[in-house]
């Protein structure tokens, strides 16, 4: 399955998830699309509710289904630690992600197209991989030829904050990962247990 390129309001609504952070998909709307959405009553199934959570997990940090998987599976062989919380940390510290919460990008989606167009490097080194596994104490910055990209000093200038597992200087518009975040500092409104009981299942 590829990865989803429509409309993330649709999925934000479908979800009632703001997948892009703004909570403006769910401000006029804050239902699902379609004819019958707003009446929707429903009752969702325990397989639907385990369904949903790893939609949601999936489409907030735009991996396909295969991606998604196979990240699951490496999180499962990992000796300390929940299967659960680790599969979380794996998520977070990839490049595309890393480069989002530094606020070198405004979404996940522009952060992915900056690492895919060869403008990040890891330690000085280009990289443009998306999936790349940051490591805590790499340092994450721009090539010297995207220094002055407008995308990249938009989303700098309007970054409020940052988690506090990563640091960041604005004047060499680089930062680190400093150590690996724990489950309280991740998504709150994803419940990571359901989507191992889907896999568990599945698997």
């Amino acid at each position: 399955m590829s990865r989803y390129t429509g409309p993330r309001w649709k999925q934000s609504r479908r979800l009632g998830l703001s997948l892009s952070g703004t909570g403006k998909e769910l401000a006029r709307r804050p239902y699902a699309p379609g004819d019958h959405g707003a009446n929707n009553r429903r009752k969702i199934s325990e397989y639907g509710q385990q369904l949903r959570e790893k939609q949601k997990l999936r489409w907030m940090y735009g991996l396909n289904e295969r991606q998604f998987q196979n990240l699951f599976l490496r999180a499962g062989k990992i000796k300390e630690g929940t299967h659960g919380d680790n599969f979380m940390i794996l998520l977070e510290t990839r490049l595309d992600n890393m480069v989002f919460r530094l606020g070198l990008a405004s979404s996940r989606p522009q952060a992915r197209q900056l690492v895919n167009h060869g403008h990040i490097t890891v330690d000085g080194k280009r990289v443009d991989i998306p999936s790349y596994e940051v490591q805590p104490g790499q340092v994450i910055g721009l090539r010297e030829r995207s220094q002055n990209l407008a995308i990249v000093n938009d989303a700098i200038e309007n970054t409020v904050s940052r988690p506090a597992y990563v640091t960041f200087d604005d004047n060499k518009k680089e930062g680190s990962l400093v150590r690996l975040p724990e489950r309280g500092e991740l998504e709150p409104e994803v419940d990571e247990s359901l989507v191992v009981e889907y896999y568990n299942q599945k698997l």
